[in-house]
């Protein structure tokens, strides 16, 4: 894979920065004692530099990932909807008040927005559709597997 140029935010990262930050993305609930002694500094530097990383909005947030299945969530799918600019002020606040919806985007091409949603059943899904064709075409892909989990972002250090 081809290097890219570093972000400006990225050189103001040290090594240790970077260390930590890939720890964290790997597993948010490790321990400040085994990110200091993989780092090699004391549990108070690396509390100070996690909270310098958050103050910075380097790290934005911290979350547990649940499995959808143990909870009746059968069915995930991806959404593409085409909704004109003077809908979106109607159709933000509609989108945002869905628990199903895992994430929303708006994108480029033929349609405006990527919904990733997650249903117990495909009745459920075909009625959330129905509702969203109130903005416009709709086109659905339904999830058959994945091989590659949500994951964090790649930080050389």
């Amino acid at each position: 894979m081809e290097k890219q140029k570093l972000n400006p935010m990225e050189k103001t990262l040290d090594n240790i920065d970077k260390k930590i930050i890939n720890m964290l993305q790997k597993n948010a609930r490790t321990p400040i004692k085994d990110i200091a002694k993989e780092v090699f500094l004391s549990s108070p530097a690396i509390s100070a530099r996690i909270e310098k990383l958050e103050k910075s909005g380097i790290i934005i947030g911290y979350h547990a990932q649940v499995n959808p299945f143990l909870f009746g969530y059968n069915i995930r799918a991806f959404i593409n909807l085409e909704v004109e600019p003077f809908q979106k002020k109607e159709f933000y606040p509609f989108i945002q008040g869905i628990p199903n919806v895992i994430e929303c985007n708006c994108v480029t091409g033929d349609y405006a927005m990527l919904i990733s949603v997650v249903f117990q059943t495909t009745v459920q899904l075909d009625h959330f559709i129905n509702e969203l064709q109130n903005f416009g075409r709709t086109k659905t892909q339904i999830v058959f597997s994945t091989s590659v989990e949500h994951r964090g972002i790649a930080i050389d250090n």
